[in-house]
């Protein structure tokens, strides 16, 4: 399985509108963060432009996913997995229309009850349309996460997680887990985490935040999970990529958009 970082940065993020800091004007490349989302590659042979067996698999559908799919070369989106509905994470919903047209069949979407309600009327126009031919309006088939599914003949496990007060979702699948905007694990969940390899972590900055770990909050996670290697997501203008890198322990790191990881 491959899992490549789209976008490792905040809701604004990376420069950041109007701001003159060191990180915004940086020249690491590591330093451009667009807002947050992965993508999965599953094991197998890619299937056909009109197969229906699943091997792409798309976390959230960012602001700036139409930027994200030209750089990286996403050709393809089987399906769609949903962590909340903010809007850094799910207002680029419309983008998906491409890859309707593409492969010809609808894309099946994946979200918690509170998530797909949000996702029905935020975009009622895709889930309620309007009685009129074409119009570019994206296909797709919405499913409510109830518990662990299957996808592409692999389990994905939904982990609850707490963003200040708002229940999430974060995702493990095999020795991975992908758990960005969360300040909390709740008791319930540490199991579902164990044997956790390869980590993608909320941790915003140094300074403490009501719903986002800190770098030092999110290094405990670490430690407790006795992770192989764990990556931040959801990192703010706060942090430079290489100075932040030399200060964190071995094996962690800060994700940077385009990284790519390997997953036995």
């Amino acid at each position: 399985m491959r899992v490549t970082v789209l976008g490792s940065g905040t809701s604004h993020g990376v420069p950041a509108i109007g701001c003159d800091c060191s990180v915004c004007h940086s020249s690491d490349p590591r330093d451009k963060r667009t807002r947050p989302s992965i993508w999965i590659e599953l094991e197998g042979e890619a299937p056909s432009p009109f197969a229906s067996a699943v091997r792409s698999i798309l976390v959230d559908t960012s602001t700036d996913l139409r930027t994200q799919a030209i750089d990286r070369d996403m050709r393809r989106v089987d399906a769609i997995l949903f962590t909340h509905s903010h809007a850094d994470h799910v207002f680029g919903l419309d983008d998906v229309r491409r890859y309707n047209q593409m492969q010809r069949t609808s894309i099946p979407c994946y979200a918690d009850e509170e998530t797909a309600g949000n996702l029905r009327r935020m975009f009622s126009y895709v889930f309620d349309p309007p009685q009129q031919v074409g119009g570019g309006i994206p296909q797709l088939v919405l499913f409510r996460i109830a518990g662990p599914f299957t996808l592409g003949g692999v389990e994905i496990v939904p982990v609850p997680l707490c963003h200040g007060r708002l229940p999430v979702l974060g995702f493990r699948i095999g020795t991975f887990a992908y758990l960005t905007d969360c300040n909390r694990i709740p008791d319930e969940s540490w199991p579902l985490l164990d044997g956790t390899r390869t980590l993608i972590l909320d941790a915003l900055r140094h300074r403490p935040h009501s719903t986002h770990f800190s770098v030092g909050e999110a290094v405990e996670v670490v430690e407790r999970l006795g992770a192989e290697r764990a990556y931040f997501t959801h990192v703010c203008h706060d942090l430079a990529h290489a100075a932040t890198n030399a200060q964190l322990p071995a094996g962690v790191e800060l994700a940077y958009d385009g990284l790519r990881l390997e997953i036995p």
